[in-house]
């Protein structure tokens, strides 16, 4: 068979010039898009999260404040400056996020990508408090440039948008950043977050060797996982638990501490059990209540092949063991020891004989999150109810995240006597924090505000939602004589009976651990338009769950109902939420109920 030669010259010159054509045009498009720019070096407030002294750093991109070079080694001080475990919070709705930054050092290692010494990691939440991966293209080099393509074409985005977290270098120095988006896009970047942060101290692998991108680091998942933020002190090399840093470590107001140093101590020089006892000894001196977290050698790659492996971490595990047991003897609390068989590291999960790979990455951060939510009691369970989450849904009205941080600075300056938990129900009543929709405010002002009430009511909230709340420290530094609930309205068209009475459950344990010395009240759920019947029958529940519970239960929605069972309309703004006269009537009986407790 003869087949005939066919010439693709033309084929190729013509698609050529489509491509220039196509590339000439995209150029002339961002030509005439005006980009605004932000540096965050220069922001008003201190903006970089996850960061300990953010107002006395030389560069705001470095972990420690400028007064530790004289004290801190040499070699701890370099490292420092690279902006391991740091990131920006930002909320916007942009369809392009543009980042251009310069770093002073490499941009890689032999063991590690470009990607996690000198990339960054964009991460973004959805309404509902999922978290997602921001794509885009990337240049890394001494001048670097990100674009991470938003491909969001909800309406709701388009004019609200959403949270982000820019996650930044692991092991290189920022020396330059700006954030770039177009002009008439919404850009606004969120402060630090008013929760107490956990402080990791530890060698390379707490800094992020050897993570694929910063977002991979075991700080940064565990962070992400926990929603907290989490300060790495990681030093590749030179985690040697130093009493240096560990008095800077007294100065951090932790939730949490994590002394994670064993890879760095060299067990024929270093007193791996004197070193760990003067360090636990110094902490609980400054801080005796902060939980302390002593983590194990994970081992080596080779240690089934190589003896010498294996003896020098038995050995290092073995020191902190009698560390451990020697704190315990001599009544020190709150002390934790996470062993290398419950990290549970395999040769797959290692880059190299030590430094994990984003698969061991995932599997410490795994294993800190179950001891941690064990030592602060954060459990999650098994029904959508019983998962702490954020969320978004009622971006129009307020910002959830805003609204919590409002929360906590109160409870800072002014600790509340009666804790009103709840929904939009709640939180369109009035009080502070103030919302944009007050029905309720007379009322408030006259009944509730005098008796001590607090507007803990967060627009759209679920069961799980407050639990996320009562978690990140709605209920901590003080001590209420009650707390209300008024939750679980927003539940009823997603989980059944027995998840939301679970979730109610779970919500009540994790308020009694905050507030031993509170009385609680639940409020029945209030009744709503074509869901009559239904609130009733889960009133009943939710009442016998209050007597198996030894809490105190009250109804006070029935008389928002006609003498048929419906709702009366003229107490309502929309079946839901109750109107002025309503919430007037439910204040005078909250008034009662309040005043017998």
């Amino acid at each position: 068979m003869y087949f005939k030669k066919i010439t693709y010259e033309p084929m190729k010159r013509f698609i050529l010039l489509l491509l220039i054509l196509f590339v000439i045009n995209i150029s002339f498009s961002q030509e005439k898009i005006e980009i605004k720019w932000w540096n965050p070096a220069n922001h008003e407030f201190p903006v970089i999260a996850s960061q300990a002294w953010p107002n006395e750093v030389k560069s705001v991109y470095h972990r420690l404040p400028a007064r530790a070079e004289k004290d801190v080694r040499g070699a701890v001080w370099g490292l420092s400056k690279q902006s391991a475990g740091l990131s920006i919070r930002f909320w916007s709705n942009a369809n392009s996020i543009l980042v251009k930054y310069k770093v002073k050092g490499n941009v890689d290692m032999s063991h590690m990508p470009s990607t996690g010494v000198s990339g960054l990691d964009l991460y973004s939440k959805s309404y509902n408090g999922e978290w997602l991966r921001c794509w885009g293209s990337l240049s890394i080099d001494t001048v670097s440039n990100y674009n991470f393509i938003i491909d969001e074409n909800a309406e709701s985005y388009k004019e609200y948008g959403r949270e982000y977290q820019l996650f930044l270098p692991l092991y290189n120095e920022v020396a330059t950043m700006e954030i770039g988006i177009s002009k008439e896009s919404l850009f606004k970047v969120l402060p630090i977050r008013e929760e107490k942060p956990i402080v990791a101290y530890g060698t390379s692998i707490c800094q992020g060797a050897c993570a694929s991108r910063p977002g991979m680091a075991w700080t940064n998942i565990l962070e992400r996982k926990l929603e907290r933020s989490v300060i790495n002190l990681g030093f590749s090399g030179n985690g040697e638990l130093e009493p240096e840093l560990i008095d800077l470590m007294t100065e951090i107001d932790a939730k949490l501490y994590i002394l994670d140093c064993l890879p760095n101590l060299n067990p024929s020089k270093d007193d791996t059990y004197l070193l760990t006892l003067n360090a636990v000894k110094k902490l609980k001196e400054k801080r005796p209540d902060v939980p302390i977290i002593l983590t194990a050698h994970i081992g080596y790659a080779d240690e089934l092949t190589s003896n010498k492996s294996k003896r020098k971490y038995e050995t290092l595990n073995n020191a902190l063991d009698s560390a451990f047991y020697t704190l315990k003897s001599e009544g020190y609390t709150n002390i934790f020891l996470l062993k290398k068989k419950d990290i549970a590291f395999n040769f797959d999960m290692y880059v190299d004989k030590i430094h994990p790979n984003d698969y061991g990455m995932v599997q410490y951060a795994n294993a800190y999150e179950g001891l941690i939510r064990e030592i602060l009691e954060e459990s999650r369970g098994n029904s959508l109810t019983t998962i702490p989450v954020t969320q978004s849904r009622d971006i129009a009205v307020y910002k959830w995240e805003e609204r919590h941080q409002e929360i906590l600075k109160l409870n800072k300056v002014d600790s509340p006597k009666i804790c009103l938990f709840g929904n939009s129900i709640v939180n369109f009543w009035g009080g502070e924090p103030t919302s944009l929709i007050s029905n309720g405010q007379d009322s408030w002002e006259s009944i509730m505000k005098p008796i001590g009430v607090r507007n803990f009511g967060f627009g759209w909230d679920r069961i799980e939602n407050v639990l996320w709340r009562v978690y990140h420290d709605e209920l901590d530094g003080f001590e209420a004589e009650q707390i209300v609930l008024m939750i679980g309205t927003n539940n009823l068209h997603i989980n059944s009976e027995i998840e939301i009475i679970e979730g109610l459950k779970k919500l009540i344990n994790a308020i009694r651990v905050r507030q031993p010395k509170s009385s609680i009240l639940i409020i029945g759920i209030l009744p709503r338009k074509g869901k009559e019947k239904l609130v009733k029958k889960l009133n009943l529940k939710i009442s016998q769950l209050a007597d198996l519970e030894s809490i105190n239960f009250n109804n006070i929605g029935n008389p928002l109902l006609l003498k048929d069972g419906t709702i009366d309309k003229s107490l309502f703004t929309d079946g839901l939420h109750p109107n002025h006269k309503g919430y007037m009537i439910i204040a005078k009986k909250m008034q009662r109920i309040l005043k017998d407790k």
